[in-house]
């Protein structure tokens, strides 16, 4: 092997997915149907690429468990109506207070301006789109 192998360097990022600094509220739930309550918690997403989602956490998230995200996207649809990106996918890493998650599957939700008590914030039916 060549001496500048950028395999070889733990500095150069390989990932195959542009990671974007986007940082907003997330809500999380763990989809284990074998435990007796999900976990549920809010945090901060730190960056978001097509292929997945790292995000802070209120509590250590186990390797391997099927996450739930909602994040409040931050752009408009048709310049006026508020989305929210919910995505389905696996823990793939975990640092102390933080997540990692390769994202299955995702969908686009429209949501509410402010949450009405007693109404949930999805307000269509919207497609699960599978992650390719």
């Amino acid at each position: 092997m060549m001496a500048n192998d950028s395999r070889l360097d733990p500095t150069v990022d390989r990932r195959s997915s542009k990671r974007f600094p986007i940082e907003q509220e997330v809500q999380y739930r763990t989809l284990d149907h074998k435990a007796p309550a999900p976990e549920n918690g809010i945090g901060k997403t730190l960056d978001i690429s097509s292929g997945g989602v790292l995000f802070e956490t209120a509590q250590r998230l186990r390797f391997g468990k099927r996450v739930e995200v909602s994040i409040n996207w931050p752009a408009k649809l048709d310049g006026n109506c508020l989305l929210k990106f919910v995505a389905v996918g696996r823990v793939i890493r975990v640092e102390d207070a933080r997540a990692a998650i390769r994202i299955e599957q995702y969908e686009f939700r429209t949501r509410r301006a402010k949450q009405v008590p007693g109404v949930t914030a999805d307000t269509r039916p919207s497609v699960i789109l599978p992650f390719q």
